[in-house]
């Protein structure tokens, strides 16, 4: 009788569901963005300013070798050259299919020979393209999925990562079958649909990220307007940290006056493939911002919140992203560009690093009490933002699969799967090895 009162209570808003978790130390007020923004002493301070940023954008280019300038690229490669990256990829360590098949000989082959190796012939001509809808970046031109031995059907081993619209590449080369193209971002390489992609000019592709004024996408995820006139910019779906051109616009935008939007120029593929542009209206109570945020501790706390709840998807899998996509889209949005990767981002030269070795958890600690909201925190195959203290210990936000710490004195395993307020002291990777443990850098930006 007491049971169902209190559901009867619940389901008509006169009382509320308890909040229960199984993360330690964790309460309710923390999965709020004023509870760490309150705690700055400076919030609104600007980190870097806009030249600061661009300044830090050219180093990156510059100095690190998986950041590609594709102004760089050159209108012919050779066909050595673009076999290489192409096979330094497409490697064949053991793997499954989800009914825990192995892959064999025929396998592999029918996946090696998409890879078209054989048509590669002489100087490759180089194409460029932008993308006109959120896309993944794939380890063999298929979207079949394989796993490891454990059969972790969250970790699709030929997932490498995602695209967005407006993003530029270079296509390097074509599938046997057509349909995928193997491509270079600004900071990765693999094979793309090519039904998502728009190929242009050399200048009309890499000019569109110069083109300004511009909005920012500020929000996780930004939609434009319903539009039963184009439909290929209605309800396109925009993530965090996309640099839009705005465009000037008349009274009336596909049967709809634009005064309560935003009109920005999109990319949109032809029939025949070819890049086109049309006008989109992002509606202005959409998370979005003329230019990009100004790069602050605020901003940072409340730009990684804005993904708090979001579903771990590994390689931007499940329509989400992984740790390195979540500190990656957050840093975007202040017009920040950063390596694809945990490892290369962790081990990349640029910031203000503190590198360790496994343990020295005291000189991590040190570290740490000092380091700023914002600083990212690397471990073999992870990375974790730094939120703030709470009584003098840190505390991290990071998109995560696993959950495990010392529960009663026990080993207890839990999950997160996805991105989780946690403190970072109590958290283990195994029954022997904590975070702190196995942290190799504490990187600040700038």
């Amino acid at each position: 009788m007491r049971l169902a009162l209190l559901l009867w209570l619940v389901s008509f808003g006169l009382l509320a569901a308890p909040w229960q978790s199984d993360v330690p130390e964790v309460k309710e007020a923390q999965l709020a963005p004023w509870y760490w923004v309150n705690r700055l002493k400076a919030p609104d301070q600007r980190l870097m300013t806009p030249k600061e940023i661009t300044a830090f954008n050219a180093r990156q280019f510059k100095t690190l070798p998986e950041m590609v300038e594709l102004e760089t690229v050159p209108a012919l490669m050779a066909a050595d050259e673009v076999k290489g990256q192409i096979t330094a990829l497409a490697k064949e360590p053991p793997r499954f299919y989800a009914n825990g098949r192995a892959l064999g000989p025929a396998d592999w082959a029918r996946y090696r020979a998409n890879l078209n190796l054989g048509a590669i012939k002489g100087p490759q001509k180089v194409a460029f393209a932008l993308v006109v809808r959120r896309t993944v970046l794939r380890t063999y031109p298929t979207f079949e999925r394989v796993f490891n031995k454990g059969l972790n059907l969250d970790l699709d081993r030929f997932q490498e990562s995602g695209l967005f619209p407006g993003d530029a590449l270079a296509l390097l080369a074509k599938s046997r079958d057509g349909h995928w193209y193997f491509a270079q971002s600004q900071n990765y390489r693999a094979w793309v649909p090519a039904a998502d992609l728009a190929i242009g000019s050399r200048q009309a592709v890499l000019g569109y990220g110069k083109a300004t004024p511009f909005l920012v996408t500020t929000g996780s995820q930004v939609e434009t307007v319903f539009n039963p006139e184009e439909p290929r910019v209605s309800k396109l779906r925009l993530d965090m940290g996309l640099r839009l051109p705005l465009v000037p616009s008349t009274h009336n935008l596909y049967g709809q006056n634009p005064y309560a939007g935003f009109v920005v120029r999109l990319p949109v593929r032809n029939g025949d493939g070819s890049l086109d542009f049309k006008a989109a209206l992002i509606p202005r109570s959409q998370d979005v911002h003329q230019g990009y945020l100004p790069l602050t501790q605020a901003n940072l706390v409340r730009q990684s919140f804005k993904f708090l709840g979001e579903r771990y998807g590994w390689g931007h899998d499940y329509q989400g992203r992984d740790c390195t996509g979540f500190v990656g889209e957050v840093y975007r949005s202040f017009g920040l560009v950063m390596p694809r990767n945990s490892g290369e981002q962790g081990h990349g030269r640029y910031g203000h690093d503190h590198p360790f070795g496994k343990g020295q958890v005291a000189a991590k600690l040190k570290v740490l009490a000092t380091a700023p909201v914002g600083s990212l925190i690397y471990l073999p195959g992870h990375v974790a933002m730094l939120l703030g203290k709470v009584d003098g210990k840190p505390w991290v936000i990071h998109d995560v699969a696993g959950l495990a710490y010392l529960k009663g004195g026990q080993f207890y395993r839990g999950t997160l799967n996805g991105v989780s307020v946690t403190p970072l002291e109590p958290l283990l990777l195994g029954p022997n090895t904590s975070y702190l443990d196995a942290t190799y850098n504490i990187k600040t930006l700038p």
